[in-house]
């Protein structure tokens, strides 16, 4: 056995290929099943049926990860400059902002680490199997392989299974598959290179079954399962940086070269170009490292973050990590799964076909609201054909399940096709309770795969016996010899029938058939020689899981946008066509299949990825290497779904999204975001949101950067020329961590700007610094320098204190920092109206905060003693202001300039 099965652990996926009986001796196992001694001889031997979880780091380990990071290091750096100083109020604050981006950090990851064991939640608890040739009911764990397992309708699937006998068997396979349809299954093996959908002779760990009963031999278990092999392939996946990250450590890199270049060079020219002491020159070199760290950065980035993460809260898109906010608004690609996503995951009728007319049923899923319609018209029940009238009467009749509503929302109990065609049958004007009170069943033959058709023997009050066959359409035409017209029963016309078919399955539609035999009253019974001919053929019903009406809308949205939908799911090819097609989505001519995405190599694939947008009959491994396709191709690529077979490739996405309703634990813990509604339509707008976050962030540091540069510049220019710092270091710090934050915190909540999903999205190799940025820094360093360190030698020049002259200086620069607040509002955009300077009340909350804490930071004496300020006069104050409606001038000036002589950038 123990050679066998690591046979079986080389190749675990070949076992629908092969015939039932070879796989029981292959076990070794029989119809009985195996003995209880042997079945505890393979536990010790291959271990119990569940998912080992890999090994995870503790918890210092994690904490320390969260330290590795460029900005950090620099404010480390800063807070030991400080601590040199002895400046410990200062090191205490910087300190603190390091320990809370960290502390975020550490609580992140430890969230992402919980999506395996939300796989090995999905396994069942239970087994029923065979032991000793006696039915038992044993801890999954214990299943080894080659036990029997018996398999019925509510029962989780326990581990895979080789099916040995099926009884109507239908399994719920959409959480591994995609595939919206329960999957009728049969013993026959299929071809070696079958898909995981296709697979009917198998039953997967973890899937549902729904209906029927089945028997099977246990051929994989724990690690060697189907589903074994995703949480495999999701321990091994790694997590994609976001591009603000990434921008953000090239940034730093670059920022930590130049404040290490500043500072050697400024030490160096002072201690021997100026003679000055060395002592006082590492304190200099100090101050210009503080002035250039933009220590309140990190914490502006955060709080940006989590402004954008409470607004997509409000919109139904929950974040789950934060650096996701901003990289929805660099999404060049979305994949998205179709069922229960683009579609409502719910089968709809939105067809029907007789010998006279086709209509169309509005309304979708479950829910008993919509019309028969013809040409775009309702019709009432008297006005429709008699015999879809009756062929509406025959499905009701006809059928095992019911519709059932809790909490406003209709769902089915029993087959979904079943309640899809209740739905139709009630949309027409038909009562479930009076039908069935008027013409009660007498006997039936149920569903099987053989057959593919159920029948049911049914007597109305007048004495009339009828019998309603519905199933397969070809093998209900086989039954019948005529059909019903408005001019009565004619001969059949199997040409019709077999064109209305080819084009309902053209357009993605499972069709059914209805037909109806009258027999005499006295007839009890039903048996197949009762169906084998003289039935009247009704109607036929092409039932779809319908796309989603706002998902339409968000597909046009994000294609305005400039991002690209792709559809990547586990159904069939045609399906996925006429799906997409509605959406606006391919070509509805043009898909790719899992099959043909194995014989590419990754170039070809990389190709493929750029000129399709519809990939069918994937599976786990298709749908990861798809998404690796499109980030090889330098796309930011989000990723939807709500299967555990979806975890992995959402895991690698640069966002990936989870359904919140109908997704499972494993494809949310896996997720970057997920959604409350389940609605395409969230993505939308959590893109639009994710691009306000970016804009409000590069806003922060078009305005903390200039203001450090302007100080930088002051310390600089007040070295080489052997002048007084203007600012100490304390002071710059003040600037740095207060005045700045609370000016830049206003841009946090800066609303969406107009037109913002009318641009493409932004290329996700630009740097952080690029094209408007590097000439907006510099232009307004310079400006807030002369303003800081002229209005500072002008001081100087009449004689006053030191104390005297830096408070007027630093007053200054606070005073052209928030004069130049008003100008981001609009980055290329004149601020010349009434929404442009009143538009945000966030800023003018943070003008006056600004105003109150500064007045304190110049009169209030505590103040006066910590940071060497000292009260100033009126007159000192009317010149401050002047120069800040100077900066808001000239800035609005070079708005100007550049939009009517320059390509804005």
């Amino acid at each position: 056995m123990s050679n066998k099965s690591n046979t079986v652990s080389d190749n675990p996926l070949k076992w629908h290929a092969y015939k039932s009986d070879k796989a029981l001796a292959h076990f070794e196992s029989r119809a009985e099943g195996l003995s209880v001694i042997e079945a505890e001889k393979r536990l010790a031997e291959i271990g119990q049926n569940h998912i080992e979880t890999s090994q995870r780091s503790g918890p210092l380990v994690r904490l320390a990860r969260q330290f590795n990071n460029i900005l950090i290091y620099i404010l480390i750096a800063a807070a030991i400059g400080t601590a040199f100083l002895e400046h410990w109020v200062d090191t205490f604050v910087i300190l603190a902002v390091v320990l809370i981006n960290a502390s975020i950090g550490f609580v992140q990851e430890g969230k992402a680490e919980q999506a395996l064991d939300a796989i090995r939640n999905m396994l069942s608890p239970q087994a029923v199997v065979l032991r000793n040739g006696q039915r038992q009911t044993i801890p999954a764990e214990q299943l080894v392989p080659g036990d029997i397992v018996l398999l019925q309708a509510g029962d989780k699937v326990p581990a895979d299974l080789r099916l040995l006998d099926t009884r109507s068997l239908r399994i719920e396979e959409a959480v591994l598959t995609g595939e919206s349809v329960p999957v009728e299954k049969r013993i026959d093996p299929v071809a070696t290179s079958a898909s995981l959908g296709d697979r009917l002779s198998m039953a997967y760990s973890g899937t549902l079954v729904s209906f029927g009963r089945g028997r099977g031999v246990v051929v994989a278990t724990g690690a060697q399962t189907e589903i074994g092999r995703i949480s495999a392939m999701l321990s091994k996946v790694e997590m994609i940086t976001t591009p603000l990250l990434r921008q953000t450590a090239e940034f730093g890199r670059i920022l930590s070269i130049i404040i290490i270049f500043l500072s050697a060079l400024i030490f160096a020219f002072g201690y021997w170009v100026r003679d000055y002491a060395a002592a006082e020159m590492f304190l200099a070199a100090v101050s210009l490292a503080v002035s250039t760290i933009p220590e309140g950065l990190p914490a502006i980035m955060t709080i940006t973050l989590a402004i954008g993460v409470q607004k997509m809260a409000r919109r139904n898109a929950i974040i789950r990590r934060l650096p996701a906010v901003e990289t929805l608004g660099a999404v060049t690609t979305i994949c998205s799964d179709k069922t229960g996503t683009l579609t409502c995951n719910e089968m709809t009728v939105q067809a029907l076909v007789t010998a006279d007319h086709q209509y169309q049923v509005s309304g979708v899923g479950y829910a008993p609201q919509g019309a028969i319609e013809i040409d775009g018209k309702m019709r009432d029940l008297d006005q429709l054909d008699p015999a879809l009238v009756m062929g509406l009467k025959g499905v009701l009749l006809c059928n095992d399940s019911w519709l059932v509503e809790k909490e406003g929302d209709w769902q089915v109990s029993g087959d979904p096709t079943e309640g899809a065609l209740l739905a139709a049958a009630i949309k027409a004007g038909l009562d479930p309770k009076i039908e069935t009170g008027l013409c009660p069943r007498t006997d039936l033959i149920p569903f099987e795969s053989d057959h593919k058709f159920m029948a049911t023997l049914h007597h109305d009050h007048q004495g009339q016996g009828y019998i309603f066959i519905k199933g397969a359409p070809e093998r209900v035409l086989t039954m019948c010899q005529h059909q019903a017209t408005a001019a009565g029963e004619q001969p059949i016309d199997a040409d019709f029938w077999h064109q209305s078919m080819e084009r309902l399955a053209d357009s993605g539609q499972r069709v059914l058939a209805i037909a109806v035999k009258k027999v005499p009253g006295t007839q009890m019974e039903l048996g197949f020689d009762d169906v084998k001919a003289g039935a009247v053929l009704l109607n036929l019903f092409g039932i779809i899981d319908p796309p989603r009406e706002e998902a339409i809308k968000a597909v046009a949205e994000c294609h305005q946008a400039g991002i690209r939908v792709k559809m990547i799911t586990g159904d069939h090819a045609a399906t996925a066509k006429a799906i997409g097609l509605q959406l606006g989505i391919g070509d509805g001519k043009t898909a790719i299949t899992g099959h043909d995405i194995e014989q590419m190599d990754d170039t070809a694939l990389q190709k493929a990825v750029t000129d399709v947008d519809i990939f069918a009959r994937t599976s786990p491994e298709h749908k990861l290497r798809l998404v690796a396709a499109l980030q090889a191709q330098g796309h930011v690529t989000a990723m939807t779904g709500d299967g555990v077979n979806d975890a992995p490739a959402l895991k690698r996405a640069d966002v990936g999204i989870a359904m919140g309703k109908k997704g499972t634990e494993a494809s949310k813990e896996a997720s970057e975001m997920v959604l409350a509604d389940d609605n395409f339509a969230s993505i939308a707008r959590a893109v639009k949101e994710g691009r306000t976050v970016y804009n409000n962030i590069r806003k922060s540091i078009l305005h903390m950067l200039p203001t450090n540069a302007g100080q930088s510049l002051t310390i600089i220019f007040a070295i080489l020329l052997a002048h007084q710092l203007p600012l100490t270091p304390v002071q710059v710090l003040w600037v740095n961590m207060v005045t700045s934050v609370t000016l830049a915190m206003a841009l946090a909540f800066e609303p969406t700007e107009p037109g913002v999903m009318r641009r493409h999205p932004r290329r996700p190799d630009m740097p952080l610094l690029s094209g408007l940025m590097l000439w907006r820094i510099p232009f307004v360093a310079l400006l807030l320098w002369a303003g800081t360190f002229g209005h500072f030698v002008y001081m100087d020049m009449l004689g006053v204190m030191d104390d005297y002259a830096r408070t007027v200086a630093i007053n200054t620069l606070v005073a052209g920092q928030l004069f130049y607040l008003f100008n981001l509002r609009y980055i290329d955009q004149h601020v010349f109206s009434v929404d442009g300077l009143f538009g945000s009340k966030a800023m003018w909350i943070a003008v006056a905060v600004l105003i109150v804490i500064q007045l304190a930071f110049t009169y209030a004496p505590l103040m006066n003693t910590l940071f060497g300020t000292t009260p100033i006069a009126l007159e000192d104050w009317g010149r401050i202001l002047v120069f800040g409606l100077l900066v808001f001038l000239l800035v609005e000036l070079e708005k100007w300039v550049r939009r009517r002589y320059f390509i804005s950038v």
